[in-house]
């Protein structure tokens, strides 16, 4: 399947409860690349409602700027997720993404896609609404290879730790922290034995970002629930960009601007990259391939690594530029 998907910057992406209108403007103004406005988890039952006609009135009354704008709908297995679909579609042309829960298997996701496609042929919306999923089942992360092949309006696979833990029993209070009990010792016979911790959601992330990639979509990591822990954060952040990730979820404001710190190029990155387009063009002036760079070898797939750091840091100087 070809992909033509929108170039999107999404290094943080922000949780806003739609039932609660006074974060709206506060969320318009962050550094938040990505905001989504929840009707699910964060809002109660008899609030739905209410929820997604106040999601609808800030969607076009309020200015977003370049912001990517999505909308969190209830489950497919709900009495909600029908009208959240068809009403904000239709009534919010500003909405960029539909952000599906709970996405089990590659009709999940071709359902709402066919839904999209009719809301546009009735309504003659000329944008095209994407996609985003959460992966957060057993059975999402089982299928997660055809959820990723599923849809041309899908863009992004989000690893969804809290209901996946849930779903996992493993009974951790905190979401998207590391857990002690998932560890081993060390041999110890005469010594002191060492406790070495181990990533238990391993697995499951390594898996959806490999779909990703695999697909041309954006893997996005989710909750850190211990908002007031930022070195817990950040660490939980970098470990998803070793594995590939491009962004995590910030379910506070105060973890907007470590996701965008961890998730941009660094000046090293940047002086790394400009140094090898420049020594790889040389190389390949005089006939030759690949070059030494202090002892280590430099070929063409580092001027495409070179290349992929250059375009991040160009998608988020736009953006800022946008945003100014």
């Amino acid at each position: 399947m070809t992909r033509s998907l929108p170039a999107r910057l999404h290094r943080s992406e922000l949780a806003v409860p739609a039932s609660r209108p006074a974060f709206f403007a506060k969320a318009a103004a962050s550094a938040a690349d990505v905001v989504f406005l929840d009707l699910e988890d964060a809002v109660a039952p008899q609030m739905k409602d209410q929820a997604r006609a106040e999601a609808i009135t800030a969607l076009n009354q309020i200015d977003w700027g370049p912001k990517t704008l999505a909308l969190r709908v209830n489950g497919l297995d709900t009495p909600w997720a029908l009208q959240d679909i068809v009403d904000v579609v239709r009534q919010a042309p500003r909405l960029d993404l539909v952000l599906l829960p709970k996405a089990g298997s590659a009709f999940d996701v071709q359902f709402v896609d066919q839904i999209l496609t009719l809301i546009e042929r009735e309504t003659g919306r000329t944008k095209r609404t994407g996609i985003e999923v959460l992966i957060e089942t057993a059975r999402g992360v089982a299928n997660v290879e055809e959820i990723a092949a599923s849809s041309d309006r899908l863009e992004a696979m989000i690893f969804g730790v809290g209901d996946y833990t849930v779903e996992m029993r493993t009974f951790d209070p905190v979401f998207g922290t590391p857990s002690p009990r998932y560890a081993v010792l060390t041999h110890g016979e005469g010594t002191v034995r060492e406790r070495h911790w181990n990533d238990q959601w391993h697995f499951a992330m390594a898996r959806i970002a490999n779909a990703c990639r695999a697909n041309g979509l954006r893997p996005i990591d989710g909750p850190f629930t211990d908002y007031g822990d930022a070195d817990g954060y950040r660490a939980c952040a970098q470990r998803a960009a070793a594995l590939g990730f491009e962004g995590k979820w910030a379910i506070h404001p105060t973890q907007i601007s470590l996701a965008n710190e961890v998730f941009s190029p660094t000046p090293e990155q940047l002086s790394w990259a400009s140094r090898i387009c420049e020594m790889i063009d040389a190389s390949n002036r005089q006939g030759n391939g690949a070059v030494g760079d202090g002892g280590v070898l430099v070929d063409m797939a580092h001027l495409k690594q070179a290349n992929a750091i250059a375009d991040r840091q160009a998608l988020i100087e736009q953006q800022s530029q946008g945003a100014a």
